[in-house]
């Protein structure tokens, strides 16, 4: 087990490190440096607890990739979900969102935290709506699957499996709850929901059918074209359609964009970690249940996120739903082994 985080707590030591000196810098105070020490201890444990979800459903894609992709997503994964989705991706939101430069808008992160944040917070109903549409579609590609024969609460998953053989299910059903939810919100907010959703919709079609596209026999002789990178592109965005509730949280803890950075990017360390641990020791096969988990908690996640406008659930009412179902596939999955060795 020590192997899988021995990286992760390299990464929290150094990061600890980083943000000590990077506060010492700005004003030299014990009382400011332990500050930051603490809310970067704390965006990290933040960012751990929220994505139990996302290692399990990680684990699912990996473990079809070649060792040589599975390097790749553990290095350039890594630098994209710390530079591109910690740093980058709130950069980019608050330069859209304010109609500013990105420059602008890394200067405002630097020397006007407060109206950076501001504005981070502001553009959260895009984000999120943008960010649930993506993860809804993913947990209906799994539920609406016409060849899956495992279920673990049948009387749930069947009408799904059965549901699954009519043309572009995935698309109807996800549609039909956006167009629900739209309906019940107000005519200024409407416009901005209803595009990031469908934005949303679209880039898991986009990436969906180029891993489909890339996994095909036909590509495998040209460079680059194969399905495991078609699978690192889907997991990317897999990934930061995870992160996107965790970043725009981390904004309600602390203004500081370099310790959110340092917090959610340790954090995404030791998810890393727990993913290859699961794909390893091979957990999916031994909790057979925890696998629907992690699809169960991903759509409660989708839900959370585009119902945010109605009701905003706390970070940690996410990571205890994510938990308690994991936590009970989980134990769902040793009752079933054990009744199946009984037997």
């Amino acid at each position: 087990m020590f192997r899988y985080i021995k990286f992760p707590l390299l990464s929290l030591v150094l990061g600890l490190a980083l943000a000590g000196l990077l506060s010492w810098m700005q004003a030299p105070s014990l009382s400011l440096l332990f500050k930051s020490l603490f809310t970067v201890a704390l965006l990290c444990v933040l960012e751990i607890s929220l994505s139990f979800d996302n290692a399990v459903v990680n684990a699912t894609v990996i473990k079809k990739m070649d060792d040589v992709w599975k390097k790749r997503f553990l290095l350039w994964g890594m630098l994209i979900a710390v530079f591109g989705m910690r740093f980058l991706f709130p950069v980019v939101i608050v330069s859209i969102a304010g109609g500013i430069s990105l420059m602008d808008s890394v200067s405002m992160a630097l020397q006007r935290p407060d109206d950076y944040a501001a504005m981070m917070i502001d553009a959260h109903l895009a984000v999120s709506s943008y960010g649930g549409a993506f993860l809804l579609m993913v947990a209906l590609h799994f539920f609406l699957n016409a060849e899956k024969d495992m279920h673990w609460f049948a009387i749930i998953e069947r009408p799904f499996v059965k549901f699954a053989t009519v043309k572009s299910s995935e698309i109807m059903v996800a549609l039909m709850i956006i167009l629900f939810i739209y309906n019940f919100m107000e005519t200024s907010v409407q416009s901005t929901f209803i595009t990031s959703s469908l934005y949303g919709v679209v880039t898991y079609l986009v990436v969906h059918g180029l891993s489909e596209l890339l996994g095909d026999d036909r590509m495998k002789n040209i460079k680059w074209m194969s399905s495991g990178f078609g699978l690192f592109l889907y997991l990317e965005v897999l990934d930061a359609s995870f992160s996107f509730d965790g970043v725009v949280g981390a904004f309600a803890v602390t203004k500081q964009l370099y310790e959110i950075m340092i917090g959610l990017g340790v954090g995404a360390f030791f998810v890393r970690g727990l993913t290859l641990y699961l794909v390893d020791n091979e957990k999916l096969e031994q909790y057979q249940f925890l696998e629907h988990g992690a699809f169960y908690a991903l759509a409660a996640l989708a839900l959370f996120m585009l119902l945010d406008h109605f009701f905003h659930f706390p970070e940690w009412i996410t990571a205890l739903t994510g938990a308690a179902i994991l936590g009970a596939s989980i134990l769902g999955s040793i009752y079933e082994n054990r009744k199946t060795r009984a037997s």
